[in-house]
């Protein structure tokens, strides 16, 4: 029997994840700079790199913000050459503050990678040049796993960067429906939410299929890992 592993589940307010790590017996914590959506006393509030150093077994980073590292943000941060102007922005915003993004992005990514937890798993789309050229150089490509891969009937591509665990294996796989039909349309539900305040939080919300696999077979990994030790 394992013993408890202790858990970070970084940048997730839902809680989704730490269920799914605390139903296994481990001890496991969320953390995010809102609240736990479930009342959970065992979430912390604030900046996750103020908790990196708690002697985790094991560091999940959920859903943390990615806009200007991912593909679809490239086109807000260079004009001709690198790193300048483009020739428009999003309504409201400037410049400066696209920059400070990316930068905030950068931090907040390295901190985690290179925190001193043996296991790191973080949750990021495919990244840009520009931010790929700010990282270790020995950084993994994410592995790109679907909610249909683990019973949900969605799509919603999602990477993750792994140091020292495996790559996700589907548990429970769907067939996916025809391009265009009716039931195509609804698993691009996350796609096509409507704007509003809240559509960042709820395209962010993890999946509880997923969350149960990456328990599973993560907790699985370093059971094999003790007993080969």
């Amino acid at each position: 029997m394992l013993a408890p592993l202790s858990v970070l589940i970084a940048c997730e307010y839902s809680g989704v994840i730490r269920r799914a790590f605390a139903a296994l017996g481990h001890d496991a914590w969320s953390n995010d700079l809102l609240p736990a959506e479930d009342g959970s006393n065992r979430h912390l509030v604030g900046d996750v790199r103020d908790y990196l150093d708690r002697g985790w077994d094991l560091l999940v980073v959920a859903h943390p913000p990615c806009t200007r590292l991912c593909r679809s943000g490239r086109r807000w941060l260079s004009g001709p050459g690198t790193m300048t102007p483009p020739k428009t922005l999003p309504k409201g915003r400037t410049w400066q503050s696209m920059k400070d993004e990316f930068e905030a992005g950068v931090d907040l990514f390295l901190a985690c990678w290179n925190a001193s937890v043996e296991r790191v798993a973080i949750e990021n789309p495919e990244m840009h040049d520009l931010a790929r050229a700010r990282m270790p150089e020995d950084l993994p490509r994410p592995q790109m796993v679907q909610p249909h891969w683990f019973g949900h009937p969605e799509f919603k591509a999602t990477g993750w960067y792994l140091r020292a665990l495996p790559e996700l294996e589907a548990t429970n796989p769907l067939p996916i429906p025809a391009k265009g039909t009716d039931e195509w349309k609804a698993w691009n539900r996350v796609h096509r939410m409507p704007p509003g305040p809240d559509r960042w939080k709820e395209r962010s919300r993890s999946f509880p299929g997923m969350a149960a696999a990456l328990a599973e077979q993560w907790t699985r990994h370093v059971e094999r890992e003790r007993e080969a030790a």
